[in-house]
């Protein structure tokens, strides 16, 4: 490959562009008119607007991409994530133009792209699933009767959904039918496929999902697992690699598990198997997103691999260069995912103009992002800033890393997620692993913020004073009788 059309936007356009220059191969930006001055617009070799800032008007037109690809010779298309990033269409467009898509293969991207065939094909390779449907309901009262067999509580979910739309948590069976009827209805508006299923809820969960990669000679291998945990709306806001309280049997069978799901679809590229933990340690599969995530930085630091390159190797038909047994986890990584929100009022967009901005530096500190000060924070797209990862030789290390990171990171102009992050590494129960999905609603509220912040400044306080105790007698100025200095 000599060039490659990166079809994304923002931090994960100007990161798949550092590592494509790397690698000597040309790069092409593609972005929308509100988009013109943006970072990874400047930083391309090439770059070409898309039109109108609607994304279906811009980084969702496939057929204007292709075109501009062919336009400038461009051997390879590498789409991110989100937009187009798991689209089959898309994929097999890119293909059928005679263009690498720098991805999996069309068809792994349907199967998996729905959770119901994804359940169906891992099947037959024995792996742990959450009690529930087979297949997508539609008949509420059949429905009704499967939810009482499973026993309550259940999770209504949209078989093609993500980023938590379409999901309904039901605790007893008098609510069933008000939240079948919405979680169908917000599938049908988010996806435009009502199809949903029914899963025993698991009432402390942790999300845990595996790194894997495959080549296009059949070799696929697994690069450790990621927490995700801490979220809100049921997306995603701290990461960290490895997680604190997977024993290594654990890990090495939940990675087995990921590769077995890779092998199931004939996986080739980087790929994520999610899965869900319940507090005895038994995991369950969840489902495969065909693409690179949000979060890869921090299973890059923990295995010293540039996953982008190696999906550009991959994609250019070369095998993998290592195996699994020539992987190991070295220290901890931990990365927060800065967002124009405000978390004190329910994490609600907070955009507007960077009147400050001022990037944190540092051995193992490591920012992802596409700003800089004066610039405004689109209101068309996700308030994604950057991410902001650190990296040490263990997962205490780690946090107090991202501690002294996020205290040097000074955005003005909105609110963000960065004081919620201080909050997580502070937290007990987070610096004790001993958490789950639901540590923003058990911990985190504008009281609790308030109450951490008081707490802080009070200590803050104490410190001083035991300070200034402790060297009362080297600060005191002694008196001299024969001083020429005038007692007042």
């Amino acid at each position: 490959m000599k060039k490659i059309l990166v079809a994304n936007r923002g931090e994960i356009a100007l990161r798949i562009m550092r590592t494509i220059k790397k690698m000597g191969i040309k790069t092409v930006a593609v972005y929308s008119e509100p988009d013109v001055q943006a970072l990874h617009v400047r930083f391309a070799d090439e770059a070409v607007c898309l039109g109108e800032a609607a994304s279906s008007k811009s980084y969702l037109d496939m057929d204007k991409i292709i075109r501009f690809a062919k336009e400038l010779g461009v051997d390879g298309i590498h789409p991110g994530y989100g937009f187009l990033s798991e689209n089959a269409i898309f994929a097999e467009k890119v293909t059928n133009a005679g263009i690498t898509f720098i991805g999996p293969e069309p068809d792994s991207i349907t199967l998996m792209g729905s959770k119901l065939a994804a359940k169906d094909c891992v099947k037959k390779y024995d792996i742990p699933m959450v009690p529930g449907t087979d297949t997508a309901i539609t008949d509420i009262p059949e429905a009704q009767k499967i939810a009482a067999s499973i026993g309550f509580p259940i999770l209504i979910k949209a078989s093609a959904g993500g980023g938590g739309k379409g999901m309904r948590v039901v605790e007893k069976a008098e609510d069933f039918v008000e939240q079948m009827d919405r979680a169908i209805s917000e599938a049908k508006s988010a996806f435009g496929d009502g199809s949903v299923f029914i899963e025993k809820y698991v009432g402390s969960p942790r999300h845990i999902e595996v790194q894997v990669l495959g080549d296009k000679h059949g070799n696929i291998v697994h690069l450790f697992e990621r927490e995700c945990s801490i979220q809100r709306r049921h997306q995603k806001v701290i990461e960290e690699a490895p997680s604190g309280i997977l024993t290594p049997e654990i890990r090495q069978k939940i990675g087995e598990a990921a590769v077995k799901v890779a092998k199931s679809c004939n996986y080739v590229g980087a790929g994520t198997v999610e899965f869900l933990l319940d507090e005895n340690l038994n995991f369950y599969f969840l489902e495969m997103n065909t693409r690179l995530q949000v979060e890869h930085p921090v299973t890059e630091y923990i295995t010293g691999i540039d996953l982008v390159e190696e999906q550009i190797k991959i994609a250019r038909g070369e095998k993998l260069s290592f195996s699994q047994e020539d992987l190991k986890i070295k220290g901890h990584a931990m990365e927060l995912r800065v967002y124009a929100e405000d978390p004190l009022n329910d994490f609600l967009p907070s955009i507007g103009q960077i009147t400050k901005y001022e990037r944190p530096e540092g051995e193992g500190i490591r920012l992802d992002d596409a700003y800089e000060e004066g610039m405004e924070i689109p209101i068309y797209y996700d308030p994604m800033i950057a991410k902001l990862v650190t990296y040490g030789k263990d997962r205490i290390e780690a946090i107090e890393k991202m501690k002294e990171a996020i205290k040097a990171y000074k955005i003005e102009g909105f609110a963000t997620t960065l004081p919620f992050g201080l909050f997580v590494m502070d937290h007990k129960a987070f610096r004790s692993a001993q958490f789950d999905t639901h540590f923003v609603k058990n911990y985190f509220s504008k009281e609790h913020a308030q109450d951490w912040q008081k707490a802080k400044a009070r200590n803050a306080a104490l410190l001083a004073l035991a300070h200034w105790n402790a060297n009362q007698s080297k600060l005191k100025v002694s008196e001299i009788e024969n001083s020429n200095w005038k007692k007042r």
